[in-house]
Formats: C-alpha cells, structure tokens, sequence
C-alpha cells in the first residue's frame, strides 16, 4: 500500500477553513449593511428649468 496518497496537509486543509469561516462572516456582514444601508441606484432629480428674470 501506498501511505503517500493517504497523507493530509493539516496546514492546508486549516487554511481552506479558516477561509471560509472569514467568508462566511463577511457574508452576513455584508448583508446586515445591505439591510442597514441598501444599495440602491440613486434617484436621478430632474433638471430644473432655469428661472426668467
């Protein structure tokens, strides 16, 4: 048997978690602003006409 292709990189497999957790928490902190503070394109006003003097 081959014990190489049974080997886990620990530090490699630490680092895809402790990605993903980050994600994870950026996710809801992203969505929580969302809710916050939306997005939105803002509404455009309408040209004023110019007054007369």
């Amino acid at each position: 048997m081959n014990q190489d292709s049974k080997l886990v990189d620990l530090g490699a497999e630490r680092a895809k978690r402790v990605h993903d957790l980050n994600e994870k928490r950026l996710n809801e902190v992203r969505q929580a602003f969302e809710q916050a503070m939306p997005l939105t394109s803002p509404k455009k006003k309408p040209k004023k006409k110019p007054k007369k003097r």
